[in-house]
């Protein structure tokens, strides 16, 4: 499956400023198939290690940290010759070893000819608790679900990829084609981005094994949150979880904790909260009151809302029904359009804004997204189906007078004097 970080990972191979690589991302979003194909296709050789699988590996970490050494020893165990520039070096799960995690430091130090990367299920989780860790001495890659344009790549639609990503107007896309794209993004809301889930879908175009397997990955999840989570947070981080659609489904998508229990505060869940985000389960989107650069110094980080990484995911927690996909742009306004919602924000994380903020204005309007674009501040409002009211854009206009104010719809491209309206599936390339 054709990923786009493959293009990243080259470009790290041929950085000046390399370092060891360490690839973060949520479980089950393609790290290792990624990094085996990567090392596949770019390098003679790839010597993989497993540090889950192969619990002996971690004694060789613990005898020493001197990287000569310890590749003489991983020659022996993979029975890989490992060669500077010529073999790729996969530590796979390396959470499971603080000590090999350690060693990277020692890997760019003093032998950074070696080309190491490493990844690990829940690694977000375990650096934020561990100690020792290679600060500054590592490069970093985050690996996200497929994106929308991913997806049109693992179906077959390689030529509606490259026509989106090479549009470079504000002309209306032709309807045909508009109406292609709207029902190929329908079927992207239900499906989402989790690699095995888009394999079965591509292989089989069953919904219900999609499902399947969907409802397969959530309860993988929780099982992690037993497993890894701190014993006294797990019902939090579990009840928050369980939460996410229900308080997306609500008017105002802002996440309420009295809405699980009218005695509930804030900071009570306060870790259960991080816990999700390090495990990169989870987008966090602040409330800013007053846009000004940059927007993370004006954020409260007490309000907020939360999507989900995947909104494949959102649908099956949800219980969506396939049936939505045959229903006109139900699916683009089902449960006050969370769906679409959670969707612009998993495409903007992925795409170039890793942080999201919303802005409100007292009860009077809302604006769905702040992207911070060159010097300018731009109000992106998100509507699910081919509304043309923008009342929160114009009042946020009326205060602060940007030159642009975005709105992703069903609607065709178009520009409209200071209005931009994007169709959800072009959303990532904004501003064209």
């Amino acid at each position: 499956m054709k990923r786009d970080i493959y293009k990243l990972l080259e470009e790290w191979k041929q950085s000046e400023r390399r370092k060891p690589l360490i690839l973060n991302g949520a479980r089950q979003v393609g790290k290792t198939y990624a990094l085996k194909h990567f090392g596949k296709t770019s390098y003679k050789r790839v010597a993989y290690l497993n540090f889950e699988k192969d619990e002996k590996l971690g004694q060789y970490f613990e005898n020493t940290l001197d990287p000569k050494q310890l590749i003489k020893i991983l020659i022996i165990h993979t029975e890989v010759e490992i060669e500077p520039r010529h073999t790729l070096l996969i530590l796979d799960e390396i959470q499971e070893c603080p000590k090999a995690l350690n060693s990277l430091k020692y890997f760019c130090e003093e032998a950074n000819e070696y080309h190491v990367i490493a990844a690990g299920s829940l690694l977000g989780v375990k650096m934020a608790r561990g100690k020792g860790f290679p600060v500054g001495k590592v490069n970093f890659l985050h690996l996200y679900p497929l994106t929308f344009f991913e997806f049109l790549s693992a179906l077959g639609q390689e030529k509606t990829r490259l026509f989106l990503e090479e549009y470079s107007t504000y002309e209306s896309i032709l309807n045909p084609m508009h109406e292609k794209l709207m029902g190929l993004l329908k079927l992207y809301f239900f499906i989402g981005g989790m690699p095995e889930v888009v394999a079965t879908y591509a292989k089989t175009e069953k919904l219900n094994v999609v499902r399947e397997i969907q409802l397969e990955i959530l309860n993988a999840y929780e099982q992690d949150f037993a497993k890894h989570a701190p014993p006294r947070e797990i019902m939090k981080i579990t009840t928050v979880w369980k939460q996410v659609h229900r308080q997306l489904a609500k008017e105002n998508k802002k996440f309420i904790f009295a809405a699980i229990r009218k005695s509930t505060r804030g900071r009570d869940y306060e870790e259960a909260i991080q816990w999700l985000l390090d495990a990169r389960l989870i987008h966090k989107s602040c409330l800013i009151e007053s846009p000004k650069f940059p927007l993370s110094a004006y954020a409260k980080n007490d309000i907020f809302k939360i999507f989900l990484a995947d909104v494949g995911l959102l649908g099956a927690q949800s219980s969506l029904s396939p049936q939505v996909i045959l229903d006109g742009d139900l699916l683009f306004t089902e449960f006050k359009e969370s769906l679409t919602e959670n969707y612009v924000a998993q495409e903007l994380v992925a795409t170039k804004h890793k942080e999201l903020y919303y802005w409100t204005s007292e009860g009077i309007a809302e604006v769905d997204f702040l992207l911070e674009e060159g010097h300018e501040i731009c109000p992106l409002e998100v509507k699910g189906g081919a509304s043309q009211k923008k009342k929160s854009l114009l009042v946020y206009s009326q205060k602060y007078a940007p030159s642009k104010l975005i709105r992703a719809s069903s609607m065709n491209l178009k520009h409209d004097g200071d209005i931009y309206n994007y169709p959800l599936y072009l959303i990532s390339r904004f501003p064209i």
